[in-house]
């Protein structure tokens, strides 16, 4: 089963949803409460069964309505996603990926995960 590992980072809090072997599926912004982050939290877990994907990569892309998984690819040509809530807010963030499989297995992952995810502070 996935857990959100809730960190402090020099510049506030933040969280990381890893599936249960421990790999990091996605990470959020850094907010500067931990209310903050654990409303980020909600909205993942919320809003990640319900978002369509809008798959950027092709052309003439159909648009979404949020909330929506956006998928991208960055300056080093890897595939990426970020998952916007309802208000088009950024509320996760995934790695690259060398294929898009990749990114769209990353985007099933928190599906499944990000639900039910327990909420585990790091300890300092």
């Amino acid at each position: 089963m996935g857990k959100f590992l809730v960190k402090e980072t020099s510049t506030g809090i933040k969280f990381d949803l890893k599936a249960g072997n421990g790999e990091v599926i996605a990470t959020s912004e850094v907010y500067t409460s931990k209310s903050a982050c654990m409303n980020g939290i909600a909205s993942v877990k919320k809003n990640s069964v319900i978002a369509d994907v809008e798959d950027q990569t092709v052309d003439g892309f159909e648009k979404k309505k949020n909330p929506k998984y956006e998928v991208y690819t960055d300056k080093k040509g890897e595939f990426r996603f970020r998952l916007k809530a309802s208000n088009g807010e950024i509320i996760a963030t995934g790695e690259g990926y060398k294929a898009k499989a990749g990114c769209m297995n990353g985007i099933e992952s928190i599906k499944k995960n990000a639900p039910d995810a327990e909420i585990v502070e790091e300890k300092k």
